[in-house]
């Protein structure tokens, strides 16, 4: 398999503009509405929505779906802000994309996949979690509710939200155009499912508390059944790379270019 190594910090190009500063996290919680969605079984699951101001006048517009990790579980609607999801917000301001976000909240004693993080492989459970459930059919009940495009509809998460991007991926290929798996593992006997969506992948080498021989794996599954995925892995990161991943300068603009496969149409 082709390893990617990449090393923290990339230097600025002589004239080029600096970034955007990062929103910040009391930003985040004014620009992302609280909201909690219900089925008629009285299930709910509460989440965060960012729709731009002019949503609907500009024609339809993609959705990013994003998990968070295992430490920001709860109930106050709030914590799942805490990683990943500034620099998104950042890079659609600082670029003028215009592009929805729903970060879903995952309860305390709940996981968005059925299995142990530290565990080397796992079979894709036959049921999704109660969070998972829930948090696909919201992402349905949205499509058909605000402007989104069908077929620019994204996936990502980190850590506990990296297994949620696999199993997303596995249990339904038809819906998304492309996934973005940071620090997580899926099962690489699902991996012909969603070949045709393109992938990208990201992990520390020095995590202790997803081993990155779980994205290895999924990597090297996926280029086994023809898919399409690019890694990137940093030798010197442990398990917080989702600061290196979501700041990423390639990856947004790779992200949304990415339209649904027609053989997923």
């Amino acid at each position: 398999m082709i390893m990617q190594y990449w090393h923290r910090g990339i230097d600025r190009l002589d004239g080029e503009k600096p970034a955007m500063q990062q929103i910040n996290f009391q930003q985040l919680a004014t620009l992302m509405t609280p909201e909690c969605f219900q089925t008629p079984f009285g299930e709910s699951l509460p989440y965060r929505l960012f729709t731009p101001p002019d949503a609907g006048h500009t024609g339809r517009i993609p959705l990013i779906l994003f998990f968070h990790g295992a430490g920001e579980r709860g109930h106050d609607n709030t914590s799942q802000l805490v990683h990943g999801i500034a620099p998104i917000l950042t890079y659609l301001q600082s670029s003028g994309t215009a592009a929805s976000i729903i970060a879903p909240q995952c309860p305390t004693d709940r996981q968005w996949v059925n299995t142990p993080w530290n565990a080397l492989t796992h079979p894709m459970p036959k049921y999704p979690s109660l969070p998972m459930k829930l948090a696909l059919e919201l992402i349905a009940s949205k499509i058909q509710e605000l402007p989104i495009d069908p077929d620019r509809v994204y996936v990502t998460g980190l850590s506990m939200g990296g297994y949620a991007t696999w199993d997303a991926l596995q249990r339904e290929p038809d819906r998304f155009a492309a996934g973005v798996a940071v620090c997580g593992g899926g099962d690489p006997l699902m991996a012909g499912r969603f070949k045709t969506i393109p992938v990208r992948v990201y992990h520390g080498a020095l995590d202790t508390a997803v081993p990155v021989e779980r994205s290895r794996t999924m990597v090297a599954a996926i280029q086994a059944v023809g898919g399409r995925v690019t890694y990137k892995e940093y030798p010197a990161t442990g398990h917080a790379v989702w600061e290196e991943a979501y700041t990423d300068p390639d990856l947004y603009p790779w992200l949304f270019a990415q339209h649904r496969s027609p053989h997923h149409a």
